[in-house]
């Protein structure tokens, strides 16, 4: 691997853990020459990790799920000190991770072309996937073991070689990942791990984008980073694969099944206290059954407690920082005062920090109010009533996201219907809104980005199509 620069090693930054002010993490805090040195290391991996066959990459990556696993207790005391994890949330993002770089170790062999005819005599045309290069995968924090080995793991499959460059805000969590990949013997340099201080973020990943070894970005996190993230790499004509922010609706219909809408409701606004792209931020009913449903949901969600994520004995946990609780309050302040209704609520507790915020929900939410559109990240839901069907899809649809959405129906037909008139990269019918699995096509539309992870669109997104052709006859040239 490429030697980093003395005093580049030399400085270090450190993430606090958001409960307690404690030191979580100390990491080195990269300049732009030493976070080029990783990316000069990956492209001279390269043509090693490129040149081995599908069973010897499939075999290293399988090792790769099994470090990760047998990483497991580090990464829970990671991601419980530097982001205030649950212990559950943890172990979902490890389980969930491992089957991610299984699923993309089982698609090497799906790696294919085809010949196509020609019809020039004795020609013969072939489309061909080859990897691309250097990858440059930017990971979040929010659900950073899942989301960090989404951003490399069918990269590497594909035989390209990356560069990870971690959240501010988890770095050891990340940095974990680079070290389990290195623990199943991938050749060094195939994937390389950048952290730097939050001061630094902007010229870091700048410099890798303009770096001419990185071919291509996949980057998960807010639209705002993601427009200028797209912008920088439009300038050297690098595509990226964007998966940005949401504000998922989930759509409740006359004839729901009301208890089950409300399970869906509760989990898909409040896993992770919402701290989820996919996470339910509308909930938008028709006014046949929205008092019942409010009045199911109040009781549902008022028995979700928030409390310490160390003692593992609630639904709810810390969210990642104060700026969260300040953004989400005021996101219910401004709804409140144009006329909404607070169903239940309550004051951030004293203990923990500032950031045990308890499970928030507001009813009678308009689009003029700033809950029904700003990405909320955090643990608020508003409920939207609409007249009819036509309405809840014209509300649904009233956003500049399109991640994910679903809707609540006994007719299936007719679910399946609305759903294909929502604008959003993922709709489920009579599921929530959250829901992730390592094969499906995962991405969104409009501000939540473009092209997909997962299964053979994420083969898509990380090889080379190109046109060969072999010449069995010769040619009849007019000049």
């Amino acid at each position: 691997m490429a030697e980093i620069p003395v005093a580049a090693e030399a400085r270090s930054f450190v993430r606090l853990n958001p409960m307690t002010g404690a030191v979580a993490s100390t990491s080195p805090a990269m300049d732009v020459a030493a976070a080029c040195a990783v990316a000069d290391a990956a492209a001279a991996a390269f043509p090693i990790w490129s040149a081995m066959g599908p069973n010897a990459r499939r075999a290293s990556l399988m090792k790769a799920a099994d470090a990760l696993e047998a990483k497991a207790p580090q990464f829970v005391a990671a991601m419980m000190d530097e982001i205030g994890a649950t212990k559950g949330w943890a172990g979902f993002n490890i389980m969930l991770a491992a089957g991610i770089v299984r699923e993309a170790a089982a698609m090497i062999t799906q790696i294919q072309g085809e010949v196509i005819p020609s019809d020039k005599p004795g020609c013969i045309a072939m489309a061909v996937r080859e990897p691309v290069g250097v990858m440059l995968g930017i990971a979040p924090w929010n659900a950073p073991l899942i989301l960090g080995v989404r951003a490399v793991a069918m990269p590497l499959a594909c035989g390209n070689t990356v560069v990870l460059k971690a959240s501010e805000q988890c770095p050891r969590t990340h940095a974990l990942i680079a070290e389990a990949f290195a623990d199943a013997g991938l050749p060094d340099g195939a994937l390389g791990i950048v952290t730097n201080a939050p001061e630094d973020a902007g010229e870091v990943v700048g410099a890798l984008i303009d770096h001419p070894a990185i071919r291509r970005i996949n980057f998960t996190g807010s639209t705002h980073v993601g427009r200028i993230i797209a912008q920088r790499a439009a300038g050297h004509l690098k595509p990226c694969l964007l998966e940005l922010g949401g504000k998922a609706p989930l759509l409740v219909l006359e004839d729901a099944d009301l208890d089950e809408a409300v399970r869906a409701a509760a989990f898909g606004a409040f896993m992770n206290q919402g701290q989820i792209c996919m996470s339910t931020e509308r909930i938008i009913v028709v006014d046949a059954v929205a008092d019942a449903f409010a009045a199911k949901f109040r009781e549902k969600v008022s028995g979700m407690a928030v409390g310490d994520p160390r003692e593992g004995t609630t639904p709810l946990g810390a969210v990642v920082d104060r700026k969260t609780v300040a953004c989400v309050q005021g996101l219910i302040d401004d709804a409140l005062a144009n006329g909404a209704e607070q169903l239940v609520g309550g004051a951030v507790l004293a203990e923990g920090g500032g950031v045990l915020m308890p499970a928030h929900v507001v009813d009678r939410v308009t689009p003029a109010m700033r809950l029904f559109r700003d990405e909320s990240f955090g643990p608020v839901v508003g409920i939207a009533r609409a007249r009819d069907e036509a309405h809840a899809i014209e509300l649904a649809n009233d956003t500049e996201y399109g991640l994910s959405a679903a809707v609540f129906t006994r007719d299936t037909a007719r679910g399946l219907r609305v759903a294909r008139q929502i604008r959003s990269g993922i709709c489920h019918v009579n599921g929530p809104t959250v829901h992730d699995e390592a094969q499906m096509p995962f991405g969104g539309v409009k501000a939540s980005g473009y092209g997909r992870f997962g299964g053979r669109a994420g083969i898509d997104s990380f090889t080379e199509l190109r046109w060969i052709t072999i010449e069995t006859q010769p040619g009849h040239f007019p000049i």
